[in-house]
């Protein structure tokens, strides 16, 4: 089929008022140019891109936040003789393709922007009509195999038979900064995806737990993030590395075993607020799943985040570990995560799962918690 342009289609930036809806429109069509070699404009709650490359151009166009679906179309004039033309050619295409003959039941589907001298419903059965006298194919509007869309706009007329899927959610960049601590798992990289699918432009943060982790950590962090950046057209993900194993061993000599892994995420977190602060973002945000590690019971999630004084985004809180792994798979990070890094030595054989808020404060005041930090901080680089 050789279309000429791409159409897509936003959901929830309709609903914004005047000013804010202008602002989206614009961010979404830089995300786009960003990543495509296109023409882009924004015209009645539609995007026109024009890329030299096609196949390029829907590839990438999944990937990009803030679109609900896509279609490579043809344009043609909003007139009876044009439109009855190129319908004519687009069916042709079609029975090319196998997608079109006399036993498929189609439908037309028109939607008019503008006034013109005929309704809808009108250009629809004129359209279906073409269609009919070339292949005797015939009609359904409740279950049809194929339906061709008509979308009359002022002096043109596109026409299209594919509705693509986008990513949905917000344009990349619309809604501030944040810090994500993002391990070598399966769950922090979803939750910086789904984060990013909110419009929230990623600043993320890797505790290198050397020596009680692998080099293969920071290397499965860094191919993480590399995925995670072909969904980040307009706003490349920043990354940052922190020396925590340090850290990690005051812990365990100055704190009592099981409370290793509150300790640790706890220090991750205040970490990731001084980063954010300093880089002028405006929330942390984690992969915790409400009782999926020692870490992520209720008290301990209480314990760990005390006193902080940035906010903790967990968009994976009410989520299995099958529905976490099935979003994974479908943004390619799942294969990395499942490497083997060896995990982290440093966990104890029976971590703490009720922490003692009143004991945790005490602890982390005896082993000179912020001192211990501050030095971590220095060490944090690009």
């Amino acid at each position: 089929m050789k279309h000429d342009l791409i159409i897509a289609r936003y959901g929830e930036l309709a609903l914004k008022s005047d000013g804010v809806r202008k602002r989206f429109e614009n961010r979404l069509a830089n995300n786009i140019r960003a990543s495509i070699d296109a023409e882009v404009k924004v015209r009645q709650a539609r995007i026109y891109i024009s890329p030299k490359d096609f196949d390029d151009a829907i590839e990438k166009l999944e990937r990009i936040f803030g679109i609900v679906s896509y279609s490579p179309a043809v344009t043609t004039k909003s007139t009876f003789e044009d439109i009855e033309r190129d319908v004519s050619k687009y069916a042709e295409k079609l029975h090319e393709e196998g997608l079109l003959d006399e036993n498929t039941k189609f439908a037309i589907s028109c939607r008019r922007v503008g006034n013109h001298e005929f309704s809808s419903q009108e250009m629809a059965a004129f359209a279906g009509a073409v269609v009919v006298r070339k292949y005797s194919s015939p009609v359904d509007l409740t279950n049809p195999e194929l339906t061709i869309y008509l979308e009359v706009r002022d002096n043109d007329t596109y026409i299209f038979h594919e509705k693509i899927p986008g990513p949905g959610g917000l344009p990349l960049g619309t809604q501030g900064k944040v810090v994500a601590l993002v391990s070598s798992g399966i769950d922090s990289p979803v939750a910086t995806y789904l984060m990013m699918k909110r419009g929230c432009q990623v600043i993320a943060l890797f505790c290198d737990n050397d020596p009680y982790t692998t080099p293969e950590a920071l290397k499965n962090f860094n191919d993480l993030i590399d995925q995670l950046n072909l969904y980040a057209s307009g706003a490349p993900i920043k990354r940052r590395v922190v020396k925590y194993g340090e850290y990690l061993s005051t812990c365990k000599s100055d704190a009592p075993d099981k409370m290793t892994c509150v300790l640790c995420k706890s220090g991750m977190y205040k970490l990731a607020g001084k980063l954010a602060k300093k880089m002028h973002a405006e929330a942390v945000i984690d992969g915790s799943s409400l009782g999926q590690v020692a870490s992520q019971t209720l008290p301990n999630i209480l314990a760990t985040r005390e006193d902080l004084d940035v906010p903790v985004l967990s968009p994976l809180i009410g989520l299995d570990k099958v529905e976490i792994t099935r979003i994974a798979e479908k943004i390619g990070t799942f294969e990395i995560s499942k490497r083997d890094d060896g995990g982290c030595k440093a966990v104890p054989k029976y971590p703490e799962t009720k922490a003692d808020l009143d004991l945790v404060k005490q602890v982390k005041e005896d082993m000179n918690q912020e001192e211990q930090l501050e030095k971590a901080f220095n060490t944090i680089e690009y």
